[in-house]
Order: structure tokens, then sequence, then C-alpha cells
């Protein structure tokens, strides 16, 4: 149809882009622990060589209901993960939009239980590949992925040797009482407040009941003028880091809020996400 015909109009990055070598985007379906096909996306450094090992970092999506897609973006940018030597893997896990309604229903109320199966079935599928150094994995997110990674930290059996949680929720008690929108924690943890239904969910999933188990590097990020995670959920997680001698460090944006959205702020981000992981995973 005419809506195929797309004409190139300019060419100003053409030069710059001929220098650029891409990165390879396969996607593929893993059976999970409980039977269900879970999709995922995986992206592989450019000049990839499947005789050598690489280092995996497991991407946990935000939102939580939003999908991972082959998308371009400032903000967790796959395909310059990739070309920094890591492999990266996208799960579509449960919560995911794109699979089905009852797909997208089953984090809700459940925020630790299938969906982080999900992702952990997805890296240990990929980590038995031979071009994977299983010795070499991190887990990064941001949002209800920086809760993921939170609770990863005290619930990984040692899968990860680095995390990176951005804005991620840790303590969903206190954050009730201070994100900005309460229909989120409400509709995700089956209630108000002090709700028993509530409080059986928060004792269940709230990251910050295991904290006792955290013994793994992590960077947290957070802006200071985020109102639907506030960056208190960020100190209270690096307090706890450093009190339990986590090498720990974090980076506090005055002027963000639950995203990165000033240029240079992402540069400073990139730099230290790349440093940080380098360090403990490369």
């Amino acid at each position: 149809g005419e809506e195929n015909n797309i004409v190139q109009l300019t060419n100003i990055n053409t030069e710059i882009m001929s220098s650029i070598k891409r990165a390879k985007i396969e996607e593929r379906w893993i059976k999970t622990r409980d039977g269900k096909k879970l999709h995922t996306w995986l992206v592989f450094p450019p000049d990839f060589d499947p005789n050598k090992k690489y280092p995996m970092i497991t991407y946990c999506q935000g939102g939580p209901q939003q999908d991972v897609s082959q998308y371009w973006s400032y903000g967790w940018n796959f395909l310059l993960m990739a070309s920094k030597g890591y492999v990266v893997l996208l799960p579509n896990r449960r919560g995911c939009p794109g699979f089905g309604q009852d797909w997208v229903d089953a984090i809700s109320q459940d925020w630790g239980g299938a969906a982080i199966n999900d992702i952990l079935d997805a890296t240990d599928s990929l980590a038995k590949e031979p071009y994977i150094d299983k010795n070499k994995l991190s887990a990064i997110g941001g949002s209800a992925g920086g809760y993921t990674t939170f609770w990863l930290e005290g619930n990984h059996e040692k899968r990860f040797k680095a995390f990176v949680s951005h804005c991620g929720v840790f303590n969903i008690e206190s954050k009730h009482g201070s994100t900005e929108e309460l229909w989120f924690p409400n509709w995700e943890f089956g209630g108000e407040f002090l709700s028993s239904k509530a409080k059986e969910n928060y004792k269940k999933f709230s990251p910050h009941n295991f904290a006792d188990t955290w013994d793994t590097p992590i960077l947290i990020i957070t802006g200071e003028k985020d109102f639907r995670v506030p960056y208190d959920q960020s100190l209270q997680a690096f307090t706890l880091a450093q009190v339990k001698g986590i090498p720990s460090e974090l980076i506090v944006y005055p002027e963000e809020n639950h995203w990165v959205l000033h240029p240079q702020e992402q540069i400073l981000w990139y730099r230290e996400f790349f440093k940080f992981l380098d360090k403990y995973v490369k």
C-alpha cells in the first residue's frame, strides 16, 4: 500500500551512521517454570562472535504494564549497551502488554511472584548459552523495574554480580505515604493502605523486608522531582546497602523527575552506568 512508500528527505546523519556498526536483535521464546511461553528480545554486540564469552545484562521492564520492544530511546538504550560489549536480554515478563489480557493482569498483586520468575527463567535459559559468561550477569531497571532489581538483590540466589536501580520502589508501605498517585499502589497491591489484603502484599512483596539477604554491588539513581516514586525510596535502599557494607553508589539528580530528561544528565547517567557495570561484571 501507499503507506509503505517511505521517502527519506534528508541525509544529515548519513556520514555519522556509516561509521557505526549495528547491533543485532533477535527474538526468542523461552519456556517458563510453570509451562508458559515467554517472549524475549536479545541484543548482541556488533561483531558478535559466538565463540567468545560475553557479560549479560538482564533488563527488567518498568510500568509494570509496559511492553519491551525494539524501541530506540535516550533512556535504556539497549543498542548502546550492546555496543559496549554486553549481550542484553529483554524479557516480556508477565505484566507486559501484547500477549493477552491475562498476561498483563498477572503481575498485579504478585509483583514478587511469577513476573520475577519469568525474568529469572529467561536469565537462566540464556546463561546456559556457550557465549554467555554466567559469572558476569547483571540486572537493571527503572521504576517497577527498579523495584525488580531491589527485590532481586534480596532474592537472586547469587545469580547476579551487579544491580542498577533507577527510581525504584524499595519500601511499598512508605511509598504509599509519599507518592502523588495512590491509584497505582491501591491497584497493584490490593487495596487501601491499611486493608488486610494490602498489608499482606506489602509484607510478601516489599524489597525492604528482604534486606537481611542483600549482598551484591548496586548502583542507585533517583530524581528529586520524582513524585511518582519519591527519591526517599532510593535513599532508603542506599542507606541499607551502605550499612551492610555492600559496594554501592548513589546518584541524585536535583532537577530530574521519574525520567532523566536533560541530555547532559543523560550523558552522566550512561558514564556512571557503564563505569559501574564494567567494574563488577566485565
